[in-house]
């Protein structure tokens, strides 16, 4: 697996997920890292997978694209699996030309294919990934991929380590509000904060949690710190979320473009109601009206009244997180996720290019 790094992010997780999960018996899992970052505690002793990190920079430049060839062309792979635009791209064009027998691109946001020159690129692949139905047909209608060659994986979550927490305690917290989420354009940030600056003027005593990082911070920071005195915090992502997703009332998301975000389940997983977003994979994850409620895309009003609404009912957001835990242990375990990669790379094996 091929990624830029393993600093906090939801393909960084889903990577060190799966890689712990699949078959030692089938496959020896290896993880290249193309530049310095490493957040994730990686598991302690002996786990058969292997991390490499193929260069000490900031950045994936010149020297993470040659040690990326070197390392391919010294130790040759079966399958190799792109992770993020930047493995996207030149894990390609570096594995067409030694020749590696299975390349497997993935695409895991709505703003993927357009950063992984899709349009240019997607031939060099043997087949895609996606996390997403609503993906996988913009992958098919709009980039001219042969259905053939896509699949849908959905993300899966760890339903131990990921649980509700024990009765009474969200009732005794004050209401808040948490979001977990890179504080990039797609998530849309500032159409959340905009929300909460309606939804506190009828809740004085909701606050925000925001968790989280990245390059609109000081701007996102900036409009948190305009919220009225005290409803407003913000923390750096962590590897330890629980606490958090067991103090919230209910969890928020705002982004324009979305894949199928690891947050939504986990906070599911953790008994919590979801208001997001009606956009990408979303709507496959959340349940209108059973397991959350979804809202127009840039419309902080609408944002904002449904998450008024939960915040409001208490019996009702019980309701909604019991159904949620339910659909992500039916639905989105790790263990049967990791059994459906198993299959799909065996399959790419046998068949050689798809």
């Amino acid at each position: 697996m091929l990624l830029e790094d393993l600093e906090f992010g939801g393909t960084q997780r889903q990577a060190l997920e799966l890689a712990h999960r699949l078959d030692p018996g089938l496959f020896q899992v290896e993880l290249w890292m193309m530049r310095s970052g490493r957040d994730f505690r990686l598991p302690a002793g002996d786990n058969g997978v292997t991390f490499r990190w193929l260069a000490d920079t900031r950045t994936a430049g010149l020297r993470s694209i040659l040690q990326t060839a070197r390392h391919l062309k010294s130790k040759p792979v079966d399958v190799l699996v792109l992770l993020t635009a930047i493995p996207n791209i030149w894990g390609r064009l570096i594995g067409r030309w030694l020749k590696v027998p299975v390349i497997l691109a993935s695409i895991r946001g709505e703003g993927g294919p357009f950063r992984q020159h899709e349009k240019l690129l997607w031939r060099l692949a043997d087949h895609h990934l996606c996390n997403s139905a609503a993906l996988k047909a913009v992958m098919v209608r709009k980039y001219r991929i042969p259905e053939s060659r896509v699949s849908v994986i959905a993300n899966g979550i760890d339903c131990h380590r990921f649980h509700p927490p024990p009765a009474g305690a969200r009732a005794a917290a004050e209401p808040t509000v948490l979001c977990v989420a890179r504080m990039v354009p797609d998530k849309d940030l500032m159409t959340l904060v905009s929300a909460f600056e309606i939804l506190v003027t009828r809740r004085p005593d909701a606050r925000l949690l925001l968790v989280g990082d990245g390059p609109l911070r000081r701007e996102i920071l900036t409009a948190g710190g305009k919220l009225p005195h005290g409803c407003f915090r913000w923390l750096p992502g962590g590897n330890d979320l629980l606490p958090l997703y067991h103090r919230a009332s209910l969890f928020a998301l705002s982004s324009v473009k979305e894949g199928f975000p690891n947050v939504v389940l986990e906070a599911m997983a953790c008994g919590l109601p979801v208001v997001a977003t009606r956009v990408g994979g979303i709507e496959e994850a959340v349940e209108h009206g059973r397991t959350g409620l979804l809202a127009r895309p840039r419309h902080p009003r609408s944002l904002a009244e449904l998450m008024l609404e939960l915040l409001n009912d208490e019996r009702r957001r019980a309701a909604y997180g019991e159904a949620g835990r339910r659909r992500v242990e039916e639905r989105f375990g790790m263990d049967p996720v990791a059994r459906s990669h198993e299959r799909l790379f065996l399959r790419l094996m046998n068949a050689g290019s798809m």
